[in-house]
């Protein structure tokens, strides 16, 4: 992370829609159909079982993560963090916040989804514990695999 730049994560606005499903348009679904569109990220905003998280630095963002949340088990939409911040610990600390929110929640999985051929995405989870379920072959647009990947909360907290 740029020195002198401190990291907030916050719930998204309503206003933010739009800026939040063109990242996910470029760095999420791209050559894909985009089906994060504006009105469907504002619906997750106002849905109160589900996060739409921002990470800004000095008022600029510089990722989003959503997730929706279940009893037991929460889904882990999407995340993205601009290119120009990767690496800096934005991704992780979107990851844990959401993790902490689960916890305090007291939702025991995370489950997510990554592009089969995402090797940046699929290091970033298993370093931070998510384990590898099963692949399902052409999950995207019947063109593309994805892995399922997921996360026993439950386990990590007996572990401490």
């Amino acid at each position: 992370m740029p020195q002198n730049r401190q990291l907030i994560l916050r719930p998204a606005d309503p206003s933010e829609a739009a800026g939040i499903a063109s990242m996910s348009r470029i760095h999420i679904e791209h050559g894909l159909r985009w089906r994060w569109t504006t009105a469907r990220v504002r619906r997750q905003i106002s849905d109160r079982d589900s996060m739409v998280l921002v990470a800004s630095l000095s008022g600029e963002r510089a990722g989003f993560a959503i997730m929706k949340f279940g009893d037991l088990q929460a889904h882990l939409y999407l995340l993205a963090v601009e290119p120009r911040y990767r690496k800096a610990g934005i991704g992780k600390s979107m990851l844990r916040w959401l993790e902490t929110s689960c916890d305090t929640a007291g939702i025991q999985q995370i489950r997510l989804e990554v592009r089969a051929d995402n090797r940046a995405a699929l290091e970033f989870y298993r370093k931070l514990g998510y384990l590898a379920l099963g692949k399902v072959a052409g999950y995207y647009e019947r063109r593309e695999s994805a892995i399922i990947m997921g996360k026993n909360l439950l386990e990590e907290i007996q572990a401490r």
